[in-house]
């Protein structure tokens, strides 16, 4: 497959890129709003009283709503940082979990362990890509979900239109990016274990709160672009969210 990288490392020792997330976290942190992980979570469409693994969950968020919906949820992350804000959201009356400190590329589960695996703008910046999506197949069930979102080589709104104004592509300043075009990414995953059943676009989401909607209206360009969501087409998205089963479980819709 074709990927293109951007690569921030300012040393040549193993864990500086855990060592970036580590300075991310203890500072601003990533976050997205809460409208994000709710709209997510009705894509994956969870049963309650199932098992969630929420892979590099950062902050938790997910998580915590996923619990929230009577789902027993799990969250893991690369960087200590993380996981102590996560932590530090609270526990919810609803359902069992927890988080712990682990890469992606090698998950500290039993194989066929969760009935739900979710890996969202994350996978795009592991240092072993391949090796994260192996992982994700190994610990669902045979019956299971993997939801995984990444971004696209060829978003009309993110790339293009960046390469277009300053002639190169975006960078989000974390210490690794790839980007990819969707059969590419589907490539990806089916080569190492998940076969794709539905491919959705992600733009922006429609705000499910007052809060959500504020920072809508104080962030003007994010709200042309949720407007814009249902012109632009699905391989010019600026992500693909694919739900996925793992491969040896039937062969990939067309």
């Amino acid at each position: 497959m074709t990927l293109l990288e951007i690569r921030h490392a300012d040393d040549n020792r193993p864990d500086w890129v855990k060592r970036a997330y580590e300075t991310i976290y203890r500072g601003p942190g990533i976050r997205l709003l809460d409208s994000f992980y709710l709209w997510l979570l009705d894509v994956l469409d969870p049963q309650p009283g199932r098992r969630l693994l929420d892979i590099s969950c950062g902050e938790g968020v997910l998580v915590h709503q996923a619990r929230a919906r009577g789902l027993d949820a799990y969250g893991l992350d690369l960087a200590e940082a993380a996981v102590e804000r996560a932590h530090r959201q609270g526990e919810t009356a609803r359902g069992k979990g927890g988080f712990v400190v682990a890469a992606g590329e090698h998950l500290p589960h039993p194989d066929a362990s969760f009935d739900y695996v979710t890996n969202i703008g994350s996978l795009e910046h592991f240092a072993d890509v391949a090796a994260g999506v192996r992982e994700m197949a190994r610990v669902l069930r045979p019956d299971g979900t993997a939801l995984v979102l990444v971004p696209n080589l060829f978003s009309l709104l993110n790339n293009i239109y960046e390469a277009w104004r300053k002639g190169h592509a975006v960078d989000d300043g974390q210490p690794l990016q790839r980007y990819a075009a969707r059969r590419d990414w589907e490539q990806m995953l089916s080569a190492n274990g998940l076969a794709v059943m539905q491919t959705l676009k992600y733009e922006r989401e429609w705000p499910r709160s007052r809060a959500d909607l504020g920072a809508y209206l104080r962030r003007p360009k994010a709200l042309v672009r949720l407007m814009l969501t249902p012109f632009v087409p699905l391989n010019l998205a600026s992500c693909f969210v694919f739900r996925c089963r793992r491969a040896d479980e039937g062969r990939a819709d067309a």
